[in-house]
């Protein structure tokens, strides 16, 4: 019977040297998470523009605007939101002043199928406070 000392004495009696943790992070895992992130977001960013369903009219010249303003919106069915909560509009100067008291602009927001008197007394409302009250349009499709 033959005895190896310090792993003497070929590969049977070698032994493993133990090596230390490794101290490096592994980032691929985060990456894959935040690409993946990434685009559920890119997704679903559009569908979360506004709550309620308005198709607004379409028109030939659309002007981008990235400011962020308070909506008022009048559904098919004369309903009318300040940001997506409902508001009477004999209200609508009192809640818009409560709810912002410092804008100087507002969005407004009118479905295409929507009678012109509500939208005239909307605007009417609005411009008692004097508000600039800004129209939303969607592009008319120019492929025709």
């Amino acid at each position: 019977m033959a005895f190896s000392i310090n792993g003497g004495g070929g590969n049977g009696g070698r032994r493993r040297r133990h090596v230390g943790a490794l101290s490096e992070i592994n980032v691929v895992p985060l990456v894959d998470v935040v690409l993946v992130l990434l685009i559920i977001f890119m997704l679903t960013a559009h569908v979360m523009e506004f709550g309620l369903e308005v198709q607004v009219p379409k028109v030939k010249q659309v002007r981008d605007s990235a400011e962020e303003l308070p909506v008022v919106t009048l559904t098919r069915n004369g309903e009318l939101y300040l940001n997506e909560t409902p508001v009477n509009i004999h209200r609508l100067g009192e809640e818009f002043g409560r709810r912002f008291p410092g804008a100087k602009a507002v969005y407004v927001r009118a479905d295409s199928q929507t009678i012109w008197d509500p939208i005239a007394q909307v605007i009417s409302a609005l411009g008692e406070l004097g508000l600039d009250v800004r129209v939303v349009t969607q592009p008319e499709d120019s492929r025709r």
